[in-house]
């Protein structure tokens, strides 16, 4: 892996569509944006963060979220996760992610990301079908 700062940053964007609404996902029974799609978003910001400095077979699995999603968003409003890399521990990364709509904040939190090698990684996963 390229050498990363803390503070690096990451951003990911979506609009809010039909199958992204709580009721069609399966997490409520109301037509706003659902909480483990905004949650999704916000792992895609913190993969982002990442990316550009990982090197040959290196991805990052997530491990850990702790968010809270403290507003609703209807369909077709544009939303946007960011993530601010704020610790460092080994192969151990920890982000502040938060994520807003076009009116302001919906969601904030702390996420865990882990650097693995992609091949072994999903081997290992694999073996588990024998």
């Amino acid at each position: 892996m390229k050498e990363i700062k803390l503070n690096s940053f990451g951003k990911a964007e979506t609009t809010v569509s039909a199958d992204k609404l709580a009721v069609n996902v399966g997490s409520g029974s109301l037509e706003v944006l659902a909480t483990p799609v905004m949650i999704m978003l916000m792992e895609k910001s913190a993969c982002n963060c990442l990316s550009e400095y990982l090197e040959n077979d290196e991805t990052t699995v997530g491990t850990e979220m702790n968010v809270k999603h403290v507003s609703a968003t209807p369909e077709k409003m544009k939303i946007t996760a960011e993530a601010v890399l704020t610790d460092i521990n080994g192969r151990e990364f920890t982000f502040i992610v938060k994520a807003y709509d076009e009116s302001g904040l919906i969601g904030e939190g702390e996420h865990k990301r882990f650097l693995v090698y992609g091949e072994k990684f999903t081997a290992k996963a694999k073996s588990k079908l024998k």
